[in-house]
């Protein structure tokens, strides 16, 4: 490993110090984004998880991977609650507009482009909506054409395996990709 890429590699505490001084530690974070924002330094976790399994573990990774997956179940079991709670409708008009209008377009999003660079937010969000406006009438038509066709419950049923598959597979596919980030990393 060359001098300089050993030099990059510290803590963010120490990086501070070393190139702004101990004064105005605002002003010096504020250097320190921009920075960052314009590609000129790297930061780092020192401890990625090494792990799918680790990276589930960690919400700091997987934090928006609970969040779908509580959403999902959320959503399920909205639908048959409402039937003997009344008082829950409008919980699951929003969980449910959740569930079909973002959510689907939003895993694949997730699953297709791992990198938190790869998109910005923005175009997150507008693939996002655009594609669940895509993928749910597609999970529609094929259940057309089965037994079961368009009813809710094989609506709610392919819809959720469809959410939580996707977001498995955007869930390998992101912690393989900081996998291959760090041993890139360390070869250097």
């Amino acid at each position: 490993m060359s001098r300089k890429a050993v030099e990059k590699k510290i803590f963010l505490e120490d990086y501070v110090r070393r190139k702004y001084g101990d004064k105005d530690l605002y002003k010096n974070l504020v250097k320190l984004y921009k920075d960052y924002r314009d590609g000129k330094i790297i930061l780092l976790d020192p401890d990625p998880p090494q792990s799918m399994f680790r990276y589930v573990l960690r919400p700091d990774y997987s934090l928006w991977f609970w969040t779908v997956i509580i959403l999902t179940l959320l959503g399920v079991s909205l639908v048959y609650l409402t039937s003997l709670a009344g008082f829950l409708m409008p919980l699951r008009y929003v969980i449910g507009s959740l569930l079909i209008l973002f959510i689907p377009g939003y895993v694949l999003v997730e699953a297709l482009y791992p990198g938190e660079k790869d998109l910005s937010p923005l175009e997150r969000l507008a693939l996002s909506i655009g594609l669940s406006l895509a993928i749910v009438p597609l999970i529609g038509l094929v259940l057309n054409y089965t037994p079961w066709g368009i009813r809710l419950d094989p609506i709610i049923i392919s819809l959720s395996i469809y959410i939580i598959s996707i977001s498995i597979l955007a869930v390998y596919r992101k912690s393989r990709r900081i996998i291959l980030l760090r041993k890139t990393l360390s070869t250097e």
